[in-house]
């Protein structure tokens, strides 16, 4: 089977990645994090067909243009069933599944940056959009020690079973290796880092 089709642009000012899926066999697609600028994101589906709007977590930032593409699309819009972002009419369980034409996305709930965070696979294909739950220098962001402690637990039981050759999609920034960056992950979850909470380095 060929690959998914896949499609990235930075909108808004916060550059949150923006991404499409599309079936190359059938031109199903779906819309992950529509965080701003509806025309963008409309000329990102062109030649597709959209079936779904995917959302990794309920931050404005990556749902600023929900309700615009919500309207244009007509289409379900699915994310956790934490989302604190709004109605959705789908939640999306760790382990769901999701079929776009002949390829199928697997959730993995990864909370820490919020409790609603996923990471959205590609089945069949080395390849994970992360929403903000890692970037190639650190973890995503957290606000309460609590928050930070699940980030660890994500890390653990979640992000290092991928294979090296995982390349991930983040909510800001670019793609990586996992394997480029396992090491470190492995080094920062092997310290102490008590009561922290916040934007985290894995230097530190």
């Amino acid at each position: 089977m060929t690959k998914m089709i896949l499609r990235v642009r930075p909108v808004g000012p916060w550059q949150v990645n923006a991404y499409v899926l599309a079936c190359p066999e059938t031109g199903e697609s779906v819309l992950v994090d529509p965080g701003a600028e509806p025309e963008t994101l409309e000329k990102m589906l062109a030649g597709t067909r959209a079936v779904a709007i995917l959302l990794t977590h309920s931050h404005p930032d990556h749902t600023g243009a929900l309700e615009a593409m919500r309207t244009a699309l007509r289409v379900p819009v699915m994310a956790h069933p934490a989302f604190a972002g709004g109605a959705v009419d789908r939640g999306l369980e760790d382990g769901a599944a999701v079929a776009v034409g002949r390829h199928r996305l697997t959730v993995l709930h990864a909370p820490g940056h919020t409790p609603d965070q996923i990471c959205i696979c590609i089945e069949g294909e080395e390849k994970i959009i992360v929403g903000d739950t890692i970037f190639e220098g650190g973890p995503g962001k957290t606000w309460r020690p609590e928050e930070f402690q699940n980030t660890l637990v994500t890390l653990r039981r979640v992000v290092l079973a991928w294979p090296d050759a995982t390349r991930c999609y983040p909510g800001h920034g670019s793609s990586f290796r996992l394997g480029d960056i396992r090491r470190d992950i492995e080094a920062f979850l092997a310290r102490d880092h008590g009561r922290f909470c916040g934007d985290a380095v894995w230097e530190m």
